[in-house]
């Protein structure tokens, strides 16, 4: 049975109200300046994982901005511990993109501080110091999944995976970014099922644009998705992502989740 996590960069427009008109790196911003204060984070920090308990999972993909290397010191590292221990939740993955070897390191690390298995997200290091890279993953005991954006085929994920590193480098397939690039998400799922660290389940409006939407509202077969990874076997974690610009997502991934729920037996 998969571990349905909720993956925590849905809120990325909570801190700009939900009207987030310039882009990711708006609400990155205003999210890592929201939760980096140690003297607020405990309660920050707990009050989103409560949330997340009060939805019904037990699992969650904690995105960057709500931990990041960049200024999550020691003690932000060990109440971030407390509040998921106290809550109840596991780490199925930490949602990240890696630019850089210290980013690397640096977020290995805090998936190590709070039981991530694996980094989901995008990673230019792997093609420009991949020995390098999958040194730190392997210090770290840490994998890499690599998560599908601008490529536009499961081969092109393929190629960057490569021999998988001893299986310290997969991928996290994410089925409206196949969507966004109009290429069948249940088929990318079958092609990839032997490098499967995570599935991310997300809708989309329309293909050539990424407005996320909840499951069945959108252009993405997600029913088609869930019949896929039960024919492959695939008994990992599966991620419920929708991230709008606009409105609170809590309702929808609700949604989604219960159909999901039926659709996987769960």
């Amino acid at each position: 049975m998969n571990t349905l996590s909720f993956i925590s960069a849905n809120f990325v427009a909570r801190q700009v109200a939900y009207n987030m008109t310039q882009g990711w790196m708006q609400g990155e911003t205003a999210t890592q300046a929201f939760f980096s204060p140690l003297e607020t984070f405990q309660t920050r920090f707990g009050a989103m994982l409560l949330e997340v308990k009060n939805m019904g999972f037990k699992a969650i993909d904690l995105w960057g901005a709500h931990l990041n290397p960049k200024w999550a010191s020691p003690e932000h590292l060990e109440l971030a511990r407390e509040s998921l221990k106290t809550h109840g939740l596991n780490v199925a993955g930490l949602a990240a993109f890696c630019n850089t070897l210290e980013q690397v390191e640096g977020f290995c690390g805090v998936a190590s501080a709070v039981g991530a298995p694996i980094i989901a997200g995008g990673a230019p290091m792997l093609t420009e110091k991949r020995n390098e890279m999958i040194a730190i993953l392997k210090h770290h005991n840490v994998k890499l999944a690599l998560e599908n954006h601008p490529e536009k085929t499961a081969s092109e994920v393929l190629q960057l995976i490569g021999d998988g590193a001893n299986g310290f480098v997969g991928t996290a397939c994410d089925t409206g970014w196949w969507g966004t690039q109009g290429f069948s998400a249940p088929q990318a799922i079958r092609e990839l099922k032997d490098h499967l660290l995570a599935v991310h389940l997300k809708d989309i409006k329309a293909a050539g644009a990424h407005d996320t939407c909840k499951f069945g509202d959108g252009i993405v077969d997600i029913q088609a998705c869930a019949k896929t990874i039960l024919e492959i076997g695939y008994a990992g974690p599966v991620g419920i992502e929708h991230e709008p610009e606009d409105h609170d997502p809590t309702q929808d991934v609700l949604e989604s989740r219960n159909m999901l729920k039926t659709w996987l037996g769960n």
